[in-house]
């Protein structure tokens, strides 16, 4: 019997790029996309686009109306039945992607989602692999090393983001401990693509990249904490794709936690500096508190204008943690995946901002 492959959070980035790839690799299988009702018309358009680029797939995906949040994905028993009956793969890809989200909206999304796609997981009656993505944040602001293994060191939390990612992590392992298939794999900040730049939002480092571009010769640069030491872990959106295509299938992948994050990444110091260089800039840091950078962000009238970042972001900008990604570059060289450096794929991603300067900064919700 064909497999059948269900994704959640389509049609954001990640269900986009992937459903197509998954089909491509599985050509028996079929799709069900879980959409939320609001999104039907935009996933219809996409799936045509999808269908159109690559013929193969054409007809091989439905497009099915649910909410994560609801017991039962939202949906039918005549549709939990056809799920559950044959062999099932799920792709749990939605999410709520943003730093200032309530904490009721994060917890209903990230956390009671994820318990209801686990659920659906469990009563199947063959399944293959549960897909997770979760985030390298479920490090919280931890003052060290975090491994793929590691997930309960104590750490605290910068926003309610975070804390329920870890929170719905902490359900994918119980219940991997239990017996079901699974692998979670862990992005760090994503960022455009490595060859094109495209990205369908502008958020995270892009607001430091647009404070440096917006001005003159002379680039000031507000920098809370020592930037030289502290490092800002971001990757080319095309090497997270890649990654999860490829291990997917992959049996070296079962039951693994890979951290889809940077080998070597840059400093805040040296991400800014090379943002400054490639809008021909020269950069000038001005050393702020974060305390107080955040108190003129939220209060101070005119200084959220000028600067156009959420206070959020400070956080990122002094993160304590350092992954280390040695297991999942193994992994990754067994299946020709390699993640490029910062070097490699930063022009490309000013390049796209100076092109496009209308992009957003919101998330899917």
């Amino acid at each position: 019997m064909p497999t059948t492959v269900l994704f959640t959070g389509f049609p954001g980035f990640l269900g986009t790029a992937l459903l197509p790839r998954t089909l491509q690799r599985a050509p028996e299988a079929t799709a069900v996309a879980l959409v939320q009702e609001r999104w039907l018309d935009q996933a219809r358009r996409t799936l045509a686009r999808l269908e159109a680029d690559e013929p193969r797939i054409a007809g091989r995906t439905r497009l099915v109306a649910g909410d994560i949040t609801r017991p039962g994905l939202g949906l039918d028993d005549d549709e939990l039945d056809a799920l559950r009956e044959g062999p099932l793969e799920i792709f749990h890809l939605a999410a709520v992607y943003d730093l200032s989200v309530p904490a009721d909206l994060a917890w209903s999304v990230n956390v009671e989602g994820t318990r209801n796609v686990v659920a659906l997981a469990q009563g199947a009656d063959e399944l293959v692999r549960l897909q997770y993505v979760s985030t390298c944040y479920v490090s919280g602001r931890y003052p060290g090393i975090f491994s793929e293994d590691d997930l309960e060191l104590g750490q605290t939390f910068s926003n309610h983001y975070e804390h329920t990612k870890h929170e719905a992590e902490r359900v994918v392992v119980k219940a991997r401990d239990a017996g079901v298939p699974v692998t979670i794999y862990r992005p760090s900040v994503v960022v455009g693509d490595s060859r094109t730049g495209e990205t369908q939002k502008y958020d995270g480092p892009y607001y430091a990249l647009q404070l440096i571009a917006r001005q003159g010769r002379v680039a000031v640069m507000p920098l809370p904490g020592d930037p030289s030491r502290v490092q800002f872990n971001l990757v080319p959106s095309d090497f997270v794709v890649d990654a999860i295509a490829a291990l997917a299938p992959h049996p070296g992948a079962l039951g693994r936690t890979v951290a889809l994050a940077a080998p070597h990444p840059p400093s805040v110091l040296e991400m800014c500096e090379a943002f400054a260089a490639h809008t021909g800039k020269r950069l000038k840091v001005v050393p702020v508190p974060t305390v107080l950078s955040r108190f003129a962000i939220d209060h101070l009238p005119g200084v959220g204008r000028v600067f156009r970042l959420p206070s959020s972001t400070l956080d990122y900008l002094t993160h304590p943690t350092v992954y280390d990604v040695a297991a999942t570059t193994a992994l990754l060289d067994e299946v020709g995946v390699r993640c490029p450096s910062f070097a490699e794929h930063v022009g490309a991603m000013v390049a796209y901002h100076r092109e496009h300067p209308d992009v957003g900064s919101a998330a899917m919700v």
